[in-house]
């Protein structure tokens, strides 16, 4: 679920996802409709600014690029391996083998490629808070933090509670019905 984590100034506009890829899934950066996040070619940007915080291992950037976007968006492994890989091919991460691992730490020729390109990723940054305040603004925001606030109590509930508990069927029967309120007020109000 998307919240409030360690972030790159996204801040208070993370705090519910909507969709399977986030917040992200449908909108674009201008107001356009897509489904991603980053443009061709920028997650390497940000893949080395994880990478210049603490060397990482794969999983571990999804997983820091999943922390940092609040939880609102996680790349897949078919777009960080690749990356990872490119980058090292460009000379701009070095891998160490660990424990079995890969781990990646960014290399001299990387940090000045991040530092030549600052504008660049001040821009994608830039782009993405803005997507966020105009996405969780208005009457949005409050759909987004009611969404926050049940996805929290659904999820994060019935995960501790485990697969076998009695509440499980009474609270899937809540949202159905809830949905289909949900369905009926966007049929019936303008």
């Amino acid at each position: 679920m998307c919240g409030q984590r360690k972030d790159w100034g996204f801040g208070e506009f993370f705090s519910a996802g909507f969709g399977p890829k986030g917040w992200a899934a449908g909108f674009g950066p201008r107001g356009g409709r897509r489904n991603q996040i980053f443009e061709s070619g920028e997650v390497k940007f940000v893949v080395l600014r994880l990478l210049k915080e603490k060397p990482r291992h794969g999983y571990d950037v999804i997983k820091g690029l999943e922390e940092r976007m609040a939880g609102c968006y996680t790349p897949s492994a078919g777009t960080v391996y690749p990356t990872l890989q490119l980058l090292e091919d460009q000379g701009y991460v070095r891998v160490v083998e660990a424990e079995g691992k890969k781990v990646y730490h960014i290399t001299p020729e990387g940090e000045r490629f991040l530092e030549e390109n600052r504008d660049a990723l001040d821009e994608i940054f830039d782009r993405v808070r803005q997507t966020v305040r105009d996405f969780a603004g208005g009457d949005m925001g409050e759909i987004h933090s009611a969404f926050g606030r049940l996805a929290k109590v659904t999820f994060g509930r019935a995960w501790r509670r485990g697969p076998e508990h009695p509440s499980l069927k009474h609270v899937a029967e809540i949202l159905r019905k809830a949905a289909d309120e949900i369905e009926l007020a966007w049929e019936t109000k303008k």
